[in-house]
């Protein structure tokens, strides 16, 4: 199985005097979708998945990204922000930059031993036959004309 899935914390960014630090679940399948990662809220916080992109969240690591409905940047050197619109709300939340380097460590890894799992071992039958020798003078080789120099 090439489930990943990691715990961590978050900041969720807000106007209000106390910013809330609430755990999430990042989560990784690569049989449902190789190319997708999954935010997934606690439900006591109104819940909800939020999914995008894996390729959005190694941009959003390194420079702004944006994706649908979901941007991603760097803020300073060790926090990056993931901001989810939705018809009834934004949310703003901020991430430890390792963790998601983690993570994202973690999904290649995993989505390497998927696609191992998928293709099977390699086989391990007699070598194949060499190609046969050929005869006769070896092909020329042909060089482009010098440019001529006036002078």
């Amino acid at each position: 199985m090439a489930l990943v899935e990691q715990y961590t914390r978050v900041r969720v960014v807000s106007d209000a005097a106390e910013t809330p630090s609430l755990p999430v679940a990042l989560r990784y399948d690569p049989a449902v979708d190789p190319a997708t990662v999954t935010v997934s809220f606690p439900h006591a916080t109104g819940g909800g998945d939020r999914s995008f992109p894996r390729s959005l969240l190694e941009e959003g690591l390194r420079a702004p990204a944006q994706s649908g409905k979901v941007r991603i940047w760097p803020c300073g050197r060790v926090q990056t922000v993931v901001e989810c619109h939705a018809p009834d709300a934004v949310s703003v939340i901020q991430f430890d930059s390792t963790d998601l380097i983690r993570f994202l460590r973690r999904t290649y890894t995993a989505g390497a031993r998927y696609e191992a799992e998928l293709t099977g071992p390699a086989r391990s039958g007699p070598a194949p036959a060499p190609a046969p020798a050929t005869t006769g003078p070896a092909p020329a080789v042909t060089r482009p004309a010098e440019p001529k120099v006036s002078g």
